[in-house]
This record gives C-alpha cells, sequence and structure tokens, in this order.
C-alpha cells in the first residue's frame, strides 16, 4: 500500500485527505480493522515513536495514551501494587502481573484518566490477551503496535462495533533523515530529530546534593523522551517508571509546570484511602467515577455530595477531602522526577515542583538565570541534571 485516502483531514470540511511516502515507496504499516482519520494517524505515529524510543532505552515494554498529539502518560512495565491497581480500575484484571506490556498501559491509562477518555494507544511489543482486555472496556479510538496476537486482536475487532482502529507497524521502519510540512502552502524542512536519549544525558549534575538514584535516573528518562513528543512548551512529572503529569502547549512555562504539578498531584490522591474507599455503587462506570472523583477532589465538590446527587453515585454519603487534608497528604510525597523541554527561566518553577514532591530535575540550562534557579534547587537539596538538549516539539 503505497497510499491511503482518508475521509477528512483534521476537520470535515479538510478534502481530500490522504496519507503516503513521498518517494512512492510501501507506508510501514498495515491496517487490521477499521478507518482511521487524519488525527489518528498523526496521534498513532507519534504515540509509537515514543514507545519505541522508551522500551529501547530502558530495555522493557512500554505504553502510552494519546490525546490530539501529546500524551497523557506513558510507562513502563513496573509492577503494580493493590492500592495503585484499584485507583487504575485495573484491580480486577486477571494475569496484570504476568504481563509487563498490560501493567505499563494500565499505568499509561490510569494516570490522567479523564484526558484519555477517548485515546489513542501505542504498545511497544505484539499486544497480548491481557492488554487486549483493559483496551476492549475502556473508550479509545485506536491503537497501534508492532503486532497483536491472535487472540488479543479477535477480541480488539469487537470494539466500536467491529470499527475499532488497529494498526500494524513494522518496527523495523527508519525514517527519512529529512523531514517536511506546509503551513499557508510554504514548505518547512528540517533535520528529523533523531536524538536518542540516553543514561548517559545524566551525567552533569549541577546542585550540591549529586545522588542520583538509578530508579530516579529511570524516571528522568521516562520524562525526556515523553517530553520529546509532547506539544510544546511541555513539562513532565514522573515516578515509578511512569509520567504522571503532562503539560503540554502552554505559552508560559511556570503555567505549564503547574498544569502537570496539578495532574501529579491528583494522580497521588487518587490513590489515598479517601478516594481508593469511596463507596460507589455498583451500577455507576468508570466514566462516571472518573468524572465524580475528579470533581470530589475539586474546589467544587459538594455538587457530587448535595442531598440528592450523592445518592445517584454512592451507596453512603462520603466524607469531604478538604484542600487542608489533601495539602497534608501530597507533603508526604517524595522522590518525583521532573523534566522540562526548555530551560527554567525563574525559580517559581522549581516553587512550584516542590509542592509535588519533586526531588530529581532534567532540563537543558542555558538561562541567564541558571544561577537563581539552582539556588532554589540547593534550597530543597534536590538533584539537578543539565542535558544541554532542547526538546521542542511542534
Amino acid at each position: 500500500m503505497k497510499e491511503l485516502e482518508l475521509k477528512y483531514g483534521c476537520n470535515p470540511n479538510q478534502k481530500p485527505a490522504k496519507i503516503y511516502m513521498a518517494d512512492g515507496s510501501e507506508l510501514p504499516l498495515e491496517i487490521l480493522n477499521g478507518r482511521p482519520g487524519y488525527i489518528n494517524f498523526l496521534d498513532a505515529f507519534n504515540s509509537w515513536q515514543l514507545v519505541k524510543e522508551l522500551s529501547e532505552a530502558l530495555d522493557m515494554p512500554a505504553a502510552t495514551s494519546f490525546k490530539h498529539v501529546s500524551p497523557t502518560a506513558a510507562a513502563v512495565g513496573i509492577p503494580m501494587d493493590d492500592t495503585l491497581k484499584k485507583a487504575c480500575f485495573v484491580d480486577d484484571i486477571e494475569g496484570l502481573d504476568e504481563s509487563p506490556l498490560a501493567t505499563a498501559y494500565a499505568r499509561a491509562r490510569g494516570t490522567d484518566r479523564m484526558s484519555s477518555f477517548g485515546d489513542w494507544i501505542a504498545l511497544s511489543t505484539t499486544c497480548d490477551l491481557t492488554t487486549a482486555k483493559i483496551i476492549h472496556r475502556e473508550v479509545s479510538d485506536g491503537v497501534i503496535a508492532p503486532g497483536y496476537t491472535e487472540e488479543a486482536l479477535e477480541l480488539l475487532k469487537t470494539k466500536k462495533k467491529g470499527n475499532y482502529n488497529i494498526i500494524k507497524i513494522d518496527p523495523a521502519y527508519v525514517p527519512a533523515k529529512q523531514e517536511t510540512k506546509q503551513v499557508y502552502g510554504i514548505t518547512f524542512e528540517q533535520g528529523r530529530n533523531d536524538y536518542t536519549v540516553t543514561p548517559a544525558d545524566l551525567t552533569n549534575i549541577v546542585t550540591a546534593n549529586k545522588e542520583l538514584p538509578d530508579e530516579a535516573k529511570r524516571d528522568l528518562i521516562v520524562a525526556l523522551i515523553t517530553l520529546k513528543y509532547t506539544q510544546s512548551n511541555s513539562v513532565v512529572y514522573a515516578k515509578d517508571g511512569q509520567a504522571i503529569g503532562v503539560g503540554a502547549g502552554q505559552q508560559s512555562r511556570i503555567h505549564c509546570t503547574r498544569l502537570a504539578g496539578d495532574k501529579a498531584d491528583f494522580w497521588h490522591l487518587r490513590q489515598s484511602e479517601k478516594v481508593i474507599n469511596l463507596p460507589f455503587r455498583d451500577d455507576v462506570g468508570r466514566a462516571v467515577r472518573d468524572n465524580t472523583i475528579d470533581v470530589y477532589l475539586g474546589y467544587e465538590f459538594e455538587d457530587v455530595l448535595r442531598d440528592g446527587v450523592w445518592e445517584t453515585l454512592f451507596t453512603e454519603k462520603p466524607e469531604p477531602f478538604t484542600k487542608e487534608e489533601q495539602r497534608a497528604y501530597l507533603d508526604q510525597i517524595t522522590g518525583v522526577s521532573l523534566g522540562s523541554d526548555a530551560f527554567f527561566p525563574f525559580g517559581d518553577n522549581i516553587e512550584r515542583a516542590k509542592k509535588s514532591g519533586v526531588s530529581y530535575i532534567v532540563e537543558p540550562g542555558g538561562s541567564m538565570r541558571d544561577d537563581l534557579v539552582l539556588e532554589v534547587c540547593d534550597k530543597y537539596n534536590m538533584v539537578t541534571v543539565f542535558t544541554g538538549m532542547r526538546l521542542f516539539h511542534h
């Protein structure tokens, strides 16, 4: 297949639309089911690059959940404890502990479930049945992987009344060194960003504290590779082998740091006893539970606790999770890693990061105010690494 006609482009009025290889060669993919659209393919190709690089960098299966050409989260297959399984709504999935790939996707999907609703999925290795079972019951637009077991493929084909988008990508495909795109009829050309993130990027430690444990190195690599495929400006918080807060496409870096930090906080709070033990009614589905938890943890918590409403969601009325209680819970969190696709221009970013338990930071460096930023890092005994490599993605 050298070209594929699409129903339309980004919007229904943008016709005709297609994907093809400019040199006339075969497309490095196979459509196994469904009819992916323009945005589906944008998500598919960006997300595949992320999991391929992440898996190769850490030698572990990787997965990501994408929405509108940015990851909501990405993760590798680190085992999950019972609390995290419950927080990610996968505590009932049989065989999860035996499938690192399923664990990776469970982490990625479970990080920011509100944003992941209707996601595009990328898997670094062959999709097995356990992974397919998680995908099958979630609202999703499609999946890309280098292969699928027969059982997994048959199950996935039943999604969306048989119309679920399933793409098989050639894992050996290597794109051309130069890439082009058009904006307003004008062609842009640049060298493809083939910079490879490795542990060697983490050697230039510029803070007084230079103790960087292996777990932090792993999480900083997760953050950097996730940043490489997130629309800029972007900041990523990571913990336990997964991106737990992604801030994408913000014009101000402090706003990006706050957005990603709020998402990371939410991920931690989802695992608190108050949220884990919310007495949901059995007939309340996962999407409604996600929405309810989001409101319950926000400033408008009374919207789900007022009389006449809580009865439709819970078997008994929960106690509020006050902002004071939430702050006390979050103040116990440490060991979080933070990555930025460009330098931090002011120390306010570090102050915000501290509130989300950040202990390790990776960024390019190069700001006129690097010394002031590092003063704040040293104040909190953080470990900061300068890579010298910017990772803008547009």
